[in-house]
């Protein structure tokens, strides 16, 4: 199972969590969030971890911007982007965000077929990094054959049932668990050691 920490901020401690060799790394590109990445840089860091931008709505000449400045490998989409705004976008690997509860369609995805992977995060007032889980037996009605990264709220008290959705059915298209929120110890700030901790438990 691969491993994304994402709303990385600071260099020093994006060089730190680094050290722990996660598959991907996630880095804000909106205004509104608080972790916001804004005129911090990304530093170098190993190549086998590959650096997610994470964008909400954007507009396609800020995607190529920091695309271009960053080395970004991915893009994550995490507003209302349509599946005709994702046509435009050229030559990056996308991601794409949906918040589900327990009314979400999920007959919409077909029309996001396009994009790389999807990713399911909690419904919640923020487009990310709400600290809060879903209830992951939702997901029994992705009939998808697509490979999708699990958020929303995931942390050390999640342990016991991740690992029984990770051994069910359901989880058979999950590549990836994002990681966030629960691991800081403020905004953009990870926790070394709980990430060492959560990555050895699991």
């Amino acid at each position: 199972m691969k491993l994304k920490v994402c709303g990385m901020k600071y260099a020093e401690n994006i060089k730190l969590i680094a050290e722990l060799g996660p598959d991907f790394m996630g880095f804000i590109f909106y205004n509104n969030s608080k972790r916001y990445i804004n005129k911090h840089n990304i530093p170098t860091i190993n190549k086998n971890i590959k650096k997610v931008g994470v964008f909400v709505d954007p507009e396609i000449e800020y995607i190529n911007k920091m695309v271009n400045k960053h080395k970004l490998d991915f893009i994550q989409l995490h507003g209302n982007e349509t599946p005709k705004f994702i046509s435009k976008i050229k030559d990056i690997k996308i991601i794409k965000a949906f918040a589900v509860d327990a009314n979400f369609n999920f007959n919409v995805l077909k029309n996001y077929l396009s994009c790389d992977y999807f990713l399911f995060d909690t419904a919640g007032n923020l487009p990310g990094g709400n600290g809060i889980s879903f209830d992951w037996n939702i997901l029994s009605n992705y009939k998808i054959n697509k490979q999708f990264f699990l958020s929303g709220g995931i942390g050390i008290k999640s342990l016991k049932n991740l690992k029984i959705f990770l051994n069910s059915v359901v989880s058979k298209n999950c590549v990836a668990v994002d990681i966030n929120s629960q691991f800081e110890i403020d905004y953009g700030i990870k926790d070394f050691q709980l990430i060492k901790n959560f990555i050895n438990e699991l």
